[in-house]
């Protein structure tokens, strides 16, 4: 094993932190390990960036984007990603070059690529980051503290036919419905890829966000199930201890991502949820979707996402899946959610805050 080397301070403090490293304290950042044998999904590393691709822009932990230029310093976090209309890419460093798989903060090796994405910026992995003990730095080290699931408040989940389907958006409109509706509300993805933009749209919508970056993972795909199940339950109980009556929870990609179609298809995930709203691009998406919920023995209690921006496709969908589709605007709706949900609270109390 490489020791660790001493870091230089001005280094470290001039790098460009991506968001997936919000958690992180840097001044625990004490030195570099450059043995990469051992190194797994959600350690930190500091890497030049050799050239531009895919990838113009970092996102900071401050919720900033940054313009990226060759020979800048980053801290990223290694981490898998699963893409399908950008990249796929696995947590390991095997060479002198690594590629930004993610804007938001993700360094790995990308397996595969959409037609349509250039090639991925590319990387010098500089050193994973140690503390002073010489114990590499991992995001898993500055999670939530772990919390019990909490059955006290109404949880809604938010699943797409696939990526660009339209759930953040529906997620935010559902969130902000009800906060227009008078509850106290939080948002939170559960899987997915570490980005603020998510993060972002949850707040604008006047929820307080969260995201699995709080509870130590970079990213959901490959993680064990039982983490994901603990960091949901950790995400739903620090809400509620933050006051909430009803959490929102987006899931990433669509149905038949790995992780997603895992928690659809028995995790305890799926037996927390109150209820679910699907976002469809089109309505043979909505059809396909709705049908592969039913067999997992889930009905949402409506549809949005990107064909709710055609009428026509509007009023092919509610046709052949017999469930209201919601645009953004009507997701505002406090009286027209309160219609549609108040079944499913889950305290009698909850039904009057509309």
């Amino acid at each position: 094993m490489n020791p660790a080397t001493q870091l230089d301070r001005t280094l470290i403090a001039s790098a460009k932190w991506a968001f997936t490293t919000r958690r992180v304290c840097r001044d625990d950042a004490a030195g570099l390990s450059i043995d990469f044998s051992n190194a797994k999904a959600g350690d930190v590393l500091l890497c030049e960036i050799r050239s531009i691709g895919q990838h113009k822009k970092i996102q900071l932990a401050n919720r900033r984007l940054s313009l990226s230029y060759p020979g800048d310093m980053v801290v990223l976090v290694l981490g898998d990603r699963y893409a399908p209309d950008q990249f796929l890419a696995a947590a390991r460093i095997t060479g002198p070059v690594l590629h930004l798989a993610a804007g938001g903060g993700i360094a790995g090796e990308v397996e595969a690529a959409h037609d349509a994405m250039s090639r991925p910026t590319s990387l010098s992995p500089i050193g994973l980051l140690t503390d002073a003990s010489g114990k590499t730095l991992n995001v898993k080290d500055y999670a939530l503290a772990p919390q019990p699931g909490n059955d006290d408040i109404t949880v809604f989940g938010v699943f797409g036919a696939s990526m660009n389907s339209g759930k953040t958006t529906a997620t935010a409109g559902l969130a902000h419905g009800f906060v227009r509706g008078g509850y106290s509300v939080a948002a939170v993805k559960a899987t997915g890829t570490g980005a603020f933009g998510d993060f972002n749209m949850f707040e604008d919508a006047g929820a307080p966000a969260m995201d699995f970056t709080d509870v130590g993972m970079a990213t959901t795909y490959r993680m064990p199930m039982e983490d994901i199940e603990a960091g949901f339950d950790t995400l739903i109980g620090t809400a509620a201890k933050g006051g909430a009556e009803i959490v929102v929870v987006e899931f990433a990609d669509g149905v038949f991502q790995p992780e997603t179609r895992e928690i659809l298809r028995g995790s305890r995930i799926k037996h927390r949820l109150d209820g679910v709203l699907f976002a469809a691009p089109d309505a043979l998406g909505a059809y396909g979707g709705v049908s592969m919920l039913e067999r997992f023995g889930v009905t949402p209690f409506a549809i949005s996402g990107m064909v709710s921006c055609s009428p026509l496709a509007t009023r092919e969908a509610a046709e052949v899946t017999g469930l209201p589709i919601l645009t953004q605007q009507q997701l505002w709706d406090p009286g027209l959610l309160s219609g549609l949900t108040a079944p499913l609270m889950r305290y009698s109390g909850q039904l009057t805050a509309a």
